[in-house]
């Protein structure tokens, strides 16, 4: 069986909650037939289950703090990318404690440059080093 770092996880779950906008279809057997796209044999990631599961389950809660930290932007107004990106990464700030907050804000900002616009990397960092304070996670 296959080893797959967190952060390959992190861009595959960013891929599957970019596809679940669209298709409405967030149960765990959505998320196996994405994964199916890119491997024939060997079972889902368990860390791409538990994030996209996470994302899945406290989505009002994640959505409340974009909201609440992005000035002037309406959650809906957001590119698709940078709403993932930043659902993504508050859900590892406040429910994966044992995720330096440093790496959870570095890759999420990294996935910014790499997939979203050209001012998106600044836009997730300013939102999730605030969404830090408010929680009380040291850098």
């Amino acid at each position: 069986m296959a080893v797959y770092s967190r952060s390959r996880c992190r861009e595959w779950a960013l891929q599957f909650l970019y596809q679940a906008e669209f298709s409405g279809q967030w149960a765990p057997e959505a998320v196996e037939r994405f994964w199916s796209h890119f491997q024939t044999e060997g079972s889902t990631p368990a860390y791409l289950q538990e994030l996209v599961a996470g994302v899945a389950s406290h989505l009002d809660e994640l959505d409340a703090f974009i909201v609440r930290f992005s000035e002037h932007w309406r959650l809906e107004r957001m590119t698709i990318v940078d709403r993932n990106l930043l659902r993504l990464a508050i859900y590892e700030l406040l429910y994966q404690p044992q995720i330096p907050p440093k790496v959870v804000i570095n890759e999420a900002v990294e996935m910014a440059k790499r997939y979203g616009s050209e001012a998106s990397g600044g836009f997730i960092n300013g939102i999730l080093d605030q969404v830090r304070l408010s929680v009380g996670r040291e850098v």
